[in-house]
């Protein structure tokens, strides 16, 4: 698996995580979906392809303002809980 591919896995797994938690359980809602359908965009559009940094450190932040805030809290909220529902994943990311 490519890093973008395991950075949309992982960013989609923490929607989940955010959306089931804050808004309700099953599917996603149309503001998460519209969020990740987002992330997976930027992923795909990215400049620095498979050398890629996390998004936090990058020095090009390609995300627009609202978007970006609406990540953060994803990664706020879901990141602790990663280690509940996929501690592999965050295992990996941890030391990526």
């Amino acid at each position: 698996m490519t890093k973008i591919e395991q950075e949309k896995k992982t960013v989609g797994q923490m929607i989940k995580i955010y959306c089931n938690g804050n808004h309700h359980k099953g599917e996603l809602c149309d503001e998460c979906a519209a969020l990740l359908e987002y992330a997976h965009e930027r992923l795909d559009h990215c400049r620095f392809g498979e050398n890629k940094k996390k998004c936090k450190v990058c020095p090009i932040h390609c995300y627009r303002p609202d978007m970006r805030e609406a990540i953060r809290r994803v990664m706020r909220y879901s990141g602790p809980r990663m280690m509940i529902y996929h501690p592999i994943v965050a295992i990996k990311q941890i030391f990526s």
